[in-house]
């Protein structure tokens, strides 16, 4: 008896997972703000609106983000749609870790840093009880997902 190896969950393709986002930040944009956010439940994450500032421009970026809170904290993953490379927002802010998030009861300032060792595991399992699929998905990527955490602050962006 032959055993069948886990087949990978099925993802949508890149330009399709690209097009949702642009769509849902339009969306938002269009509306002033007033659909396209939400806050996280129990078993579901929220939707975020994150501008950064550009690495290379100086300029305001704007990305639609999933995210979970962790105290006073937001966590989000540098997934890229799990396809290879890193998001721009996430480089973004590892060039310039001030930003502003934008959440369904209001804006705040934040501060960005990856998280390391026992707190990106703890971070990862919570994410884990969020989409089983997780680590299935991570295995598509050559390199590790960092694990984002917006810190408040009180002089960012």
């Amino acid at each position: 008896m032959s055993v069948q190896p886990a087949k990978s969950p099925r993802l949508p393709p890149s330009w399709f997972i690209r097009s949702v986002w642009a769509i849902h930040r339009a969306i938002y944009r269009l509306t002033g703000g007033r659909v396209g956010l939400w806050r996280p439940k129990a078993r579901t994450w929220g939707t975020m609106c994150l501008t950064t500032v550009g690495r290379h421009t100086g300029r305001e970026r704007v990305a639609m983000l999933g995210y979970y809170e962790d105290g006073p904290n937001l966590v989000t993953m540098a997934m890229n749609g799990w396809m290879e490379g890193e998001p721009g927002w996430w480089l973004n802010l590892q060039e310039h870790p001030d930003a502003r998030v934008d959440l369904a009861d209001g804006s705040r300032p934040v501060r960005a840093r990856a998280a390391q060792g026992d707190e990106r595991s703890r971070l990862w399992a919570r994410f884990r009880d969020i989409d089983a699929n997780l680590d299935a998905y991570a295995t598509r990527r050559s390199s590790e997902t960092a694990v984002v955490i917006l810190e408040p602050a009180a002089n960012a962006h």
